[in-house]
Formats: C-alpha cells, sequence, structure tokens
C-alpha cells in the first residue's frame, strides 16, 4: 500500500490537471481485462477480483469507490484507501445523479462527459521514488522467471511447459492474475509474425521463441521483457534481424533522456532497421505503470517531451516486406537525465537453454576486463 504522502501526490497531479481543463470530476473507469485494471488501483488501492468498478474523483471532497451491486461479495473492500463505497444497482445512474446533486457542469450545459484520458496518464507518468522502488521489484520477479524459463527451455516439451515455471514464479512472487505472456514462434529459426497463447505444440531444437512477458508485482506495477531462445541456427532473414537490433535498441536508449520528444525515440528505432531493409510491425513502445499501455506512445506522431523518471517498455516487432517472419523484444526503460536506463541486465543474443544467470553475468564482467 502507498504511503500517505504518494496518495496525496497522486490526487495533486490529477486535480491540477482537472483544474486547467475545467473539470469538476473525474470518472475513473477499470475491469477485469489484464492489464487495464491498474487505473482504479492507482487511485483507489482497490484490486478488482472480477467485473468492473469506478472511482469517482470530485475537483474538492473525498473520492468515492461505484461497484456493481452484484460485486459486492468480489474483491476485499477493506484494503483500500477509499473508503465511500456504494453498490448501486445501475453504477451509471448514481454517477448522473452525484452529478446533478453536486451541480457539476461544464460550458451551459447540466452535465457533459468529456475525454480524459490523454491528461490522466500524463498526470501520473513520471514516478515517484516510491513508485520506481515498485518497477524494480516487479523488474526483479519478470527476470527471476525468464531464468525458470531459460532453465526449462529443451526440445521435446511443449510451448506451454517450457513457459509453466516462469508463471510460477510470477504468481508465487506475488503478480496474482496480473499477467500477460503470449508467444511469437516458429520453424527454422523464423518465428511468424503473429502472436499466440503457449500451447501444446512440441517444441523442436530448430524452433524459434519468443515469449513475451509481461506482468506485475505486488505493487501493481507492469514491467516487459523479451528474449530469443533457439537451439539451432536463425534462418537468414532472422540473422539479418539480429544484426540490426542491438543496434537499434541502444540507440534509443541514447535519446531515452529528459526534454527528448517521444517520437525522436521511435524514429531512432524505426530509421536502424529501415537500414537493414526492415520495417516495424507496430509502434516502438508506450509508458507504462498501473495499467499496461499508458500515454504517451514511442511512435511517429507522439511530439510529447520526456520527463526525468517516466517509465516506458520498448518492444519493436521487426517484420520482413512480407509481412510473414519476425524477431521481436522488449525491454522497460526509465528516462533519465541525459539518457535511458535499462532495467533488466540481460544481454540481447539467442538464449539456447544452457545458459544461467550467474554465467551470463560473469560472462559480462570477461567482456568489459582489462
Amino acid at each position: 500500500m502507498p504511503s500517505q504522502k504518494e496518495i496525496d501526490r497522486r490526487y495533486q497531479n490529477i486535480r491540477s490537471r482537472m483544474q486547467v481543463a475545467g473539470i469538476d470530476a473525474l470518472i475513473v473507469c477499470g475491469n477485469q481485462y489484464a492489464g487495464f485494471e491498474g487505473a482504479v488501483f492507482y487511485t483507489s488501492g482497490f484490486e478488482i477480483v472480477h467485473r468492473y468498478v469506478y472511482v469517482l474523483i470530485p475537483l474538492e471532497g473525498e473520492p468515492t469507490l461505484v461497484f456493481p451491486r452484484e460485486a459486492r461479495w468480489i474483491g476485499d473492500k477493506k484494503k483500500p484507501w477509499v473508503k465511500d463505497q456504494v453498490w448501486p444497482d445501475i453504477p451509471g445512474v448514481w454517477l448522473r445523479d452525484r452529478a446533478v446533486e453536486r451541480k457539476w457542469k461544464r460550458a451551459q450545459a447540466p452535465f457533459e462527459l468529456v475525454p480524459f484520458d490523454q491528461e490522466f496518464d500524463m498526470a501520473r507518468a513520471v514516478k515517484s521514488e516510491e513508485e520506481l522502488a515498485e518497477v524494480r521489484d516487479a523488474m526483479e520477479i519478470i527476470v527471476d522467471g525468464f531464468w525458470a524459463l531459460v532453465a526449462a527451455y529443451q526440445p521435446g516439451k511443449t510451448e506451454a511447459e517450457i513457459m509453466a515455471p516462469a508463471v510460477e514464479r510470477f504468481f508465487a512472487r506475488g503478480a496474482g492474475p496480473r499477467m500477460m505472456n503470449i508467444l511469437l514462434s516458429g520453424e527454422n529459426g523464423e518465428a511468424n509474425a503473429y502472436f499466440k497463447v503457449p500451447g501444446l505444440r512440441k517444441v523442436a531444437a530448430g524452433d524459434l521463441l519468443l515469449y513475451s512477458l509481461e506482468i506485475t508485482g505486488a505493487g501493481g506495477y507492469w514491467v516487459e521483457f523479451s528474449r530469443p531462445l533457439l537451439q539451432g541456427k536463425p534462418g537468414a532473414t532472422t540473422q539479418k534481424m539480429a544484426d540490426a537490433y542491438p543496434l537499434a535498441m541502444e540507440s534509443a536508449r541514447k535519446l531515452m533522456r529528459a526534454g527528448e520528444l517521444a517520437s525522436n525515440v521511435h524514429r531512432s528505432v524505426a530509421d536502424t532497421f529501415a537500414k537493414h531493409g526492415f520495417s516495424l510491425g507496430h509502434l516502438s513502445g508506450h509508458s507504462i505503470g498501473t495499467t499496461m499501455i499508458e500515454y504517451p506512445a514511442i511512435g511517429a506522431k507522439t511530439d510529447v517531451p520526456l520527463e526525468e523518471n517516466m517509465i516506458f517498455s520498448l518492444h519493436p516487432q521487426v517484420v520482413d516486406q512480407d509481412g510473414t517472419v519476425c524477431l521481436y523484444t522488449q525491454d522497460t526503460y526509465r528516462i533519465g537525465k541525459t539518457e535511458g536506463e535499462c532495467l533488466a541486465d540481460v544481454p540481447w543474443k539467442f538464449f539456447t537453454g544452457e545458459e544461467t544467470r550467474t554465467s551470463v553475468k560473469a560472462g559480462q564482467r570477461s567482456e568489459v576486463s582489462p
């Protein structure tokens, strides 16, 4: 649970932006969809187990948790710091009636619903030291799970069996249901350019596996991480992509600094891959926090200045000209004063299953030894 100082900081940041926008009250929405329940957790401390919840934050006064009546016995209602809680038959009607009762309005209308997504995300984009501690804890958990996955990687097992030890670590260390672990895979050292759920397909030595690990720690802060697994040789196209990947990620990291535009970070990634003859399947990445995908994105049209201690997931998916073969990685970064900080101390390489966390760190030390 965050400290009272941290809770006050959050509300102050949100309300300052509400005031600028002329907003009388903010309705924060969340549901069970993994990765998108976090706004409610961030503003109230309530952990959604099932269904949906609203947090009503007035410009002045105490916030209210609004639950659907059928969710009265779902979730620990004593845990959140927001103690004003209601269970109306129809939450939308209750919210309307509260707006009328408090005479909330905008312009000349009795009241008006207006979008506030970007303002809300920018209010929580810069992380406090308390939040950064939660992010680093989640990063340690996801890397721990990755090494469990590497240890389990063996041809003859199914995609799901290789994934299972990582999920066990994640759940045991507090992620709960807040995880989304999906996969890109394919034969002959190439991965198909579409995500899927790890299933019962048996893995061969020449299969390329790109597990996309996305979880939170107990504090609810999302992190993302991925590295390729392959015991055979990468295909020719995959190898060309792999030659460009470390260059693209490092060029982006150097630009992940205070004052730089998010679009410039994306452009550095896209341009690096373009020089090698490839394009990106989607955006380079996005801000990340208690919600899996937050504003701003790392995209061509996102001319938003970065600020120190923002957290971003950088996950460029590079695809061939036919859109059939891809390579993918994920890293989570902190925006620094002069350059970005990658929060995972794991090199980019094709992992064979023979590596251990200790051996990789020893190899990193030997590379920099005189």
